[in-house]
């Protein structure tokens, strides 16, 4: 089976049978990464470049990895000393890059929508690393590449997302893929950071982290966006983690077997204490790890090869 798209641009628009294949894939990828040779060659004589317009240094560097230890020739543009700083506008550049023979386009934007433009106006594939508030597709996959190796399926699985859902990209793309795949998605919040038309996506929503952990097998924790504390959202950080921080005693509402999830970067102390974060039911370093083998598969089946 192929990937019969030139694109990933999020999770909404893909059906349960293509994100399948994408784990399916990630999974034969994994093993690269053990080796003493951390290569193969399916993607020789490829050029994958990563245009990031908002800081980024784990989602970079997990592309970069995914595309060298596939063999590709791997670009990284720094905006703040490109021509974007004079002015050029962002399809202009991104045309310039494909006139250089680049064959996947990695871009991450601070406006949503911006991988959909450059999408429909270029031959070279694009690939979402994640655009406004909209989604994080690649971060989406190493979340439900993660729960499978830990859980097996997904089917009666109930999964807690927990903190900032209305700035989450992330967020977004775990509901998206988690639905399609059969899981029960809780969400759990400041009520001003839960969006109540979520509840039209067939999620449930609660504002009391206690009462929405109760028996759950997975805790996503979101990464609090501190620039935007202050704005109003919620009173303070003291606030915010009494209410919404995982602590052990709240973990114990969980499954026994509960996982504990975070895309990084961990405010320790706010989001979960350090030895939550640390201890034997997290998976956080897992996500790190299978994040590469998941760009490899997306790297190597957008440019064209199959599910190995």
């Amino acid at each position: 089976m192929e990937l019969k798209r030139k694109d990933v641009l999020a999770l909404g628009e893909m059906g349960a049978e293509e994100i399948d294949l994408i784990l399916q894939t990630a999974d034969s990828f994994k093993e690269v990464s053990t080796r003493d040779i951390k290569k193969v060659p399916a993607l020789r004589g490829k050029t994958v470049v990563n245009l990031f317009f908002e800081p980024s240094t784990r989602t970079r560097v997990s592309f970069e990895l995914a595309a060298k230890r596939l063999s590709a020739d791997v670009i990284n543009m720094q905006t703040e000393t490109s021509s974007l700083v004079k002015g050029e506008a962002l399809l202009d550049t991104a045309r310039n890059i494909e006139a250089m023979q680049s064959d996947i386009i990695v871009l991450r934007h601070p406006a949503s929508g911006a991988p959909y433009l450059l999408a429909k106006s270029l031959r070279s594939s694009v690939i979402n690393a994640g655009d406004g508030a909209h989604e994080h597709p690649s971060q989406g996959l190493l979340d439900l590449f993660t729960i499978k190796e830990k859980k097996g399926a997904f089917s009666g699985l109930t999964v807690l997302i927990v903190g900032d859902v209305l700035h989450s990209r992330v967020a977004r793309s775990d509901i998206h893929g988690l639905k399609k795949l059969g899981a029960n998605v809780r969400l759990v919040g400041p009520p001003t950071m839960i969006p109540k038309e979520m509840a039209e996506w067939g999620v449930s929503i609660h504002y009391q982290l206690d009462e929405a952990i109760a028996g759950v097998d997975v805790v996503i924790l979101l990464r609090l966006q501190l620039e935007r504390q202050g704005k109003g959202f919620f009173p303070t950080l003291r606030e915010y983690s009494r209410l919404y921080g995982l602590d052990r005693r709240r973990l114990q509402l969980a499954d026994r077997d509960v996982l504990v999830m975070h895309p990084g970067p961990i405010n320790r102390g706010i989001e979960v204490t350090p030895d939550v974060a640390d201890g034997l039911s997290s998976v956080i370093l897992d996500q790190v790890t299978n994040g590469i083998a998941v760009r490899m598969a997306l790297l190597y089946l957008l440019a064209g090869g199959k599910n190995v």
